[in-house]
């Protein structure tokens, strides 16, 4: 089968909740919920960090390795609330409480997988920083937060 472009909005997302661990709670998107999805951006950053490797030996070319390699993914969309309850979406209300933990209390699995995907890609220990929420006179509320790995990603299948 030749590769194919597939549609960001149907990528899925989940947050393990830190008051029972093993249970995830989807983070919806239109296609990945009720029908009524939040998050209608996401968007996976890398960061490095090298080391200087150069000697006179490299007649003043630079030379560098990577020495440690980074990931996060933020998340962002429009801030979700029952109408009746006013009790926030799950998964966000998951996120904001995970953001306001902290040490080792902050790290919590997060898992992403695109569509026709067979396993999740995890990040078993991940931390949560919320962004900013808010908008004018004809916006809906934005929400935003970025999740970053800490430690490696591993796999786990989609049941």
């Amino acid at each position: 089968m030749a590769a194919s472009k597939y549609n960001a909005r149907d990528v899925e997302f989940e947050v393990e909740n830190f008051a029972s661990p093993g249970t995830w709670v989807a983070i919806r998107t239109a296609q990945g919920g009720s029908g009524e999805g939040g998050i209608n951006t996401f968007s996976v950053g890398h960061e490095y960090e090298t080391t200087d490797t150069t000697t006179f030996a490299s007649e003043g070319r630079a030379e560098s390795q990577n020495m440690q390699e980074g990931k996060t993914l933020t998340l962002e969309g429009f801030r979700l609330k029952d109408k009746v309850t006013g009790a926030l979406d799950p998964g966000m209300a998951l996120i904001e409480a995970q953001a306001a933990r902290l040490g080792e209390d902050s790290l919590v699995g997060f898992r992403f997988a695109a569509p026709g995907d067979t396993n999740w890609t995890v990040w078993p220990d991940a931390h949560f920083q919320l962004g900013d929420s808010g908008g004018g006179n004809n916006d809906k509320v934005a929400w935003a937060c970025t999740v970053t790995r800490s430690g490696p990603e591993t796999t786990a299948a989609k049941s």
